[in-house]
């Protein structure tokens, strides 16, 4: 009894020397990154192009909590700790800057040296997921976000545009404006772009892939489908706007009906790439069932 007792002191003791050194990690990333989440957690709540992090984040806990931890854990201390180091660097540097998208991916960067610090590779691959949309919902610089939008403007303006001529409603088309009989014009602006339903695609393609599809490079083809499917779907909401507002009524081109368009082709846009995951899905299958029966 007493050899019993002695080894589960033992095993306590390893324990809470194993435990210090990670609540003193834990307090040191609370006090250190304590100001970029709350930073980002604001943007999230009050930007609309940064509001899919309140989903991706919650989700991604949620994913990794379900996958739990490896059985077979084998700790990366020294890479840990370059990493954990390196993000600290960079969370100082930014700090001194004000560039908040560096800032806030270092917080990633530090939660992933940790995990590799105490868990190691095998934690990393088993996370991949949760981790690949913990720095999808970090918000794009906005030098980026620029760069991006006004190419999808002028596009969307012009897949509408060529749209509408094909069902003979005369346009004329001067840059990202729409101008119909009547003296109507649509100008489709940065937040028409595209750019928010882009985002929101990308990130759904790679939860759709990573839960449905099985093989790295269908993932990669459903991802790089969720493009095309972006742009087509806002090219036609910029038609359909157009469509009633010539048809129908002017009124129709803002306010509520525009919003509820736009969440009318996401969902349309949604279904599309669930279909394509779906079809994905069935064409692994049949790569299987190959591979299989030529075992």
């Amino acid at each position: 009894m007493t050899a019993i007792a002695e080894a589960a002191r033992v095993r306590v003791d390893v324990g809470r020397r194993n435990l210090a050194p990670l609540v003193v990690g834990a307090i040191a990333f609370v006090i250190l990154f304590a100001n970029p989440f709350r930073l980002l957690a604001i943007d999230w709540w009050t930007e609309p192009d940064a509001g899919h992090g309140l989903l991706l984040a919650p989700l991604a806990v949620w994913l990794a909590w379900k996958s739990g931890l490896v059985a077979d854990m084998r700790p990366q201390r020294v890479l840990g700790s370059l990493l954990l180091g390196g993000s600290v660097l960079l969370r100082y540097l930014a700090g001194l800057a004000a560039e908040m998208y560096t800032m806030r991916l270092s917080i990633v960067g530090a939660a992933l040296g940790i995990l590799l610090f105490v868990f190691g590779w095998r934690q990393l691959m088993r996370w991949w997921l949760p981790i690949v949309l913990v720095t999808l919902a970090v918000p794009l610089p906005s030098i980026v976000t620029n760069t991006i939008a006004l190419p999808l403007q002028f596009k969307a303006s012009q897949m509408g545009a060529a749209l509408l001529e094909a069902r003979h409603v005369p346009v004329r088309l001067a840059g990202n404006v729409i101008m119909l009989p009547g003296g109507h014009r649509l100008f489709v602006t940065e937040a028409c772009s595209g750019l928010r339903s882009l985002t929101a695609l990308l990130s759904l393609g790679v939860l759709i892939g990573g839960l449905w599809l099985r093989y790295p490079v269908t993932r990669v083809v459903l991802l790089a489908l969720a493009i095309p499917v972006a742009v087509l779907i806002n090219g036609v909401r910029v038609f359909l706007t157009g469509f009633l507002v010539f048809f129908v009524s002017p009124k129709l081109g803002d306010g509520f009906m525009h919003i509820t368009e736009g969440w009318l082709m996401f969902i349309v846009a949604f279904g599309i790439l669930g279909a394509l995951a779906w079809i994905a899905g069935r064409i692994e299958a049949r790569i299987a069932e190959r591979r299989t029966a030529n075992a």
